[in-house]
Parts: structure tokens; C-alpha cells; sequence
């Protein structure tokens, strides 16, 4: 199930969405990063590191969307980590009557019967500010923003030059906004997400999507910069000319475009909204 993508760090991806699940060795176990989304792979998964004798030490969700929190029992009681945003927005969710009823809606249908919800989105929040993973392994660096979803986080492990990038710098997903119908400003914080991965990138060799292809160090840089002409094409209200759509999209990928096609949709919405007087 696993690849080696850089030294000590291996990468296994779910079949249906492509959910790319991290691996980071240390010197007691691994550091594991959005363990996947059916329990059958994460628990091949947990079968593969004991066969390799590398328990699992920590865990990190970057981000508090379903498929990012998930966890197996045959995983461990390792703890899990994440932004204190993204563990509070896991605690809120939680604390409502009839919550795994609201999330199991949200799951896709084929494999909703699949995905275990007994462990969903318990997260140990890492103190604001926090800026390395606390755990006995190579400097893994957290770089909070507030692109695509509360708490978001990408990681950046320093001394293997890769960076786990969450929901963002995919080749087969647009850039999803969080949001479109609060007071936030969601085209501003994906630009300084943005901003804030172009800084780092002279240092990475590995991005790792959340979902879609590895990328070498020649693809940093242009998913940086195929991400920012969407979200400005969003702002601007303009078609983008965008690989990730239409003809030119990943097979299998066409409903991409029905998401772009209902940002766009909202974005106008709340353009009109914003020009209306009272």
C-alpha cells in the first residue's frame, strides 16, 4: 500500500477520492497525516506498518473536513493532533445531539457503509501558535492558515524537503473556498494561504496533495501558481482557464466543474448581495 516518495516518508492513496495518507518515520514509530477514509485500507494500512515494525507514535488531521479526521482502532491510541481551530471545530461538531447522522450524509454513498465514525474527529488541539508536531521524529513544521477550511494546516517535513499540503496544490482538484455565505472574506484567505506555501517553497522537493498526484519540486511553483489564477479568475468573475475542468479534466473528475460551477454561483450571489444597499 505503500510508496516511498522521500527518505523516511511514504504516501498511500485511497482508491475512490485519491485521499493521500502520509507516513513519517521516526525513531520509535511513524507520524501518520489524514490516515485515509474506509476502514478495510486503514486497517491494511496498520497491518503494513506492524509487518514493518513501525507502530504508530502520533497522528495530524490537517484539516477539519470528514475525510481528514478519520481513525481505526487497529491504528492504535496513538494521540492525534491538529490546529486548536481544527480540534474545536471537531468538538463542536461532536457536541451536537445526532451528529453522526449529519456526517454520515455528507459521505459518498458507495462507500458510506465503509467509513467507521466511532473515532471520527477525535483531535488533540496543539496550542495556537504551535509550530512544530511534538513527537520524536525529524522537524516536521506546521504552517497554519486560513484557506479552504477552519484550522487548516500544511506540514512541512524540513528534513526531507516534502510538504503535505492538505487540501490545496492538487492536480486534479480546484481550489475550495470556505464559507461563501459567512462574513469571512474566503478569496482573501486562500490567497494568503497561498502566499504562505509560496514561502516555504524553495525548500521543498515533495508536495503531497490531499487528494491527486505527488509532485516534484518542479510542480511546487506551478500548482502555487495554477491555484492563484483560479481563485483570482473567482474574484474577478471570469471562466478560468483551468486544466482541472472541462474537456481537459482527470477522467473520472468531470464534477469538478459542478463545484466550480456552484462557487461561481455563490461568489455572484454575494457580490449582488454586497452592491445592494441596506
Amino acid at each position: 500500500m505503500l510508496r516511498q516518495v522521500a527518505e523516511g516518508v511514504l504516501v498511500h492513496q485511497s482508491e475512490l477520492l485519491q485521499n493521500n495518507t502520509v507516513v513519517v518515520q521516526g525513531r520509535a514509530g511513524v507520524l501518520l497525516v489524514d490516515p485515509g477514509i474506509q476502514g478495510s485500507e486503514m486497517a491494511c494500512l496498520a497491518n503494513d506498518l506492524r509487518e514493518l515494525g513501525r507502530p504508530v507514535v502520533a497522528g495530524f488531521s490537517t484539516h477539519p473536513d470528514w475525510d481528514h479526521v478519520l481513525w481505526h482502532a487497529e491504528l492504535g491510541e496513538a494521540p492525534r493532533y491538529g490546529t486548536a481551530r481544527c480540534a474545536a471545530h471537531m468538538r463542536d461538531l461532536r457536541s451536537n445531539a445526532g451528529w453522526e447522522a449529519r456526517v454520515a450524509e455528507g459521505l459518498p454513498p458507495e462507500i458510506a457503509d465503509e467509513i467507521p465514525l466511532d473515532l471520527f474527529g477525535l483531535i488533540t488541539g496543539l496550542p495556537a501558535g504551535t509550530t512544530r508536531i511534538p513527537w520524536d521524529g525529524p522537524q516536521v513544521r506546521i504552517i497554519e492558515h486560513p484557506a479552504h477550511a477552519p484550522g487548516h494546516a500544511a506540514l512541512l517535513v524540513e528534513e526531507r524537503g516534502v510538504l503535505v499540503a492538505g487540501d490545496m496544490l492538487s492536480d486534479v482538484l480546484i481550489p475550495m473556498l470556505d464559507d461563501l455565505n459567512g462574513t469571512n472574506d474566503p478569496i482573501e484567505e486562500y490567497l494568503v494561504g497561498l502566499r504562505l506555501l509560496e514561502g516555504v517553497a524553495g525548500d521543498v522537493d515533495v508536495v503531497v496533495p490531499g487528494h491527486g498526484s505527488v509532485g516534484g519540486a518542479d510542480q511546487v511553483r506551478a500548482r502555487i501558481e495554477l491555484d492563484r489564477a483560479y481563485v483570482h479568475a473567482l474574484r474577478d468573475g471570469h471562466a478560468p482557464d483551468d486544466p482541472r475542468l472541462g474537456p481537459s479534466a482527470k477522467p473520472g473528475w468531470e464534477w469538478v466543474g459542478d463545484i466550480h460551477a456552484g462557487q461561481a454561483q455563490s461568489l455572484a450571489r454575494r457580490r449582488e448581495r454586497d452592491r445592494t444597499p441596506g
